[in-house]
């Protein structure tokens, strides 16, 4: 970073980095949770069929309403989900990560605060931050899942506009079960809101990026927004669906909540591009999520082999997961464990609390090649002890 003092910089912006996991050439990175497949052949031909059909317009400006993609996810999730929404009821972005901005954009800002469950999604204080929104935490259980009790006590103390919970959890992987989630969203639906008028209450944002690898036949919160005007479900297809560079996120909620993100947008914020790229992949759907059971089979072996291993006499804590991640502990030294595994080629992430890793799951062979380095690791840890 290299910011001269004499520009005009935001004062609560001096110091700060930019957000993101290392970007590193090795021979396997497992850091930012991507499936390792990459799309079949026929997906590649629509992708590439889609942008050449789009090709001669780009001239003009792409649907700022994006309807056409709206009606491919009601139909994804009415597939995945057994959910029908109206489109005006969908609402995508690039990313999930826009998607989250314009929630804050739309309802948080000076004087309204945010509230999450650490140790959670590290970015929500970004967004927070750069929305002059506060953020307000309340601390998980020893095994992640959320004290719920603590939980309705501070969405009445706090009075937030919003509520974030990231189910399945990250880091950690923990579901949030739905009889959780419909008590979290009573509370939302009686409690006031900071800096809003009376009759305002906040809504229950559920950050659903990972859902696709949980376990099959647990339902979505997506189930839940006929009921609950107060709710927002957050997807993206980034993780399961294989196409991270694609970079498409989007939302579920009633419409009121889309209308709200709708006036912080961007003009055309979603380009012509993206926007074939992603109905390509939708017209896709079974290639695209082919490998997710095989993932969550990687998912539960590996967490499994980390159970049977110590680390200094003490045998290794692996958080419950249903993503494709893994997280686990606890090491007196995380510093040492990275760096020895990233010497050997193999990148994790050490994030959230310290003592903890995270491995994302890859392909068979990045996963031994995993396996291997980190029994190497251990058994230096051993001896260096």
């Amino acid at each position: 970073m290299s910011i001269p003092a004499s520009l005009p910089l935001r004062n609560d912006l001096k110091g700060e980095e930019p957000y993101g996991a290392p970007q590193l050439d090795v021979p396997v990175c497992l850091n930012v949770n991507e499936n390792p497949y990459p799309p079949a052949p026929d997906v590649v031909d629509t992708i590439a069929e889609r942008v050449r059909q789009i090709a001669p317009t780009l001239n003009r400006y792409p649907d700022r309403e994006h309807m056409a993609l709206r009606r491919a996810f009601s139909d994804y999730l009415a597939k995945e989900s057994d959910t029908r929404l109206d489109p005006e009821q969908i609402w995508a972005a690039n990313g999930s990560n826009e998607i989250m901005l314009q929630l804050f954009q739309a309802f948080g800002g000076p004087g309204r605060k945010a509230l999450g469950f650490a140790p959670t999604y590290s970015m929500y204080p970004e967004y927070a931050r750069d929305t002059f929104t506060q953020w307000v935490t309340v601390p998980r259980n020893e095994d992640f899942t959320l004290d719920v009790d603590a939980a309705i006590a501070a969405i009445n103390e706090v009075r937030p506009a919003m509520v974030l919970v990231t189910s399945p959890n990250n880091p950690t992987g923990t579901p949030l079960p739905m009889d959780q989630t419909r008590r979290l969203l009573a509370a939302c639906e009686q409690a006031s809101v900071d800096g809003a008028d009376e009759g305002v209450h906040p809504i229950l944002v559920v950050d659903e990026a990972y859902v696709e690898f949980r376990t099959p036949g647990v339902p979505s919160a997506v189930t839940l927004i006929d009921e609950h005007p107060n709710l927002a479900v957050s997807r993206t297809m980034s993780k399961a669906f294989a196409y991270a560079g694609a970079r498409v996120g989007y939302i579920a909620a009633d419409r009121g909540i889309v209308d709200a993100m709708r006036i912080v947008r961007m003009p055309y914020h979603l380009s012509a591009v993206t926007q074939a790229a992603a109905l390509a992949a939708l017209e896709h759907t079974d290639e695209q999520l082919s490998t997710v059971a095989h993932l969550r089979e990687t998912r539960e072996a590996t967490a499994a082999w980390l159970k049977g291993l110590t680390y200094k006499g003490r045998p290794l804590t692996v958080a419950h997961s249903e993503s494709n991640f893994v997280y686990f502990g606890l090491f007196d030294d995380r510093d040492f464990i990275f760096n020895e595994l990233l010497r050997r080629g193999v990148l994790i992430r050490d994030v959230g609390p310290d003592g903890w890793l995270r491995v994302c799951m890859g392909t068979d062979e990045e996963m031994a090649t995993f396996r291997a380095a980190f029994a190497e690791v251990l058994a230096l840890a051993e001896k260096e002890a």
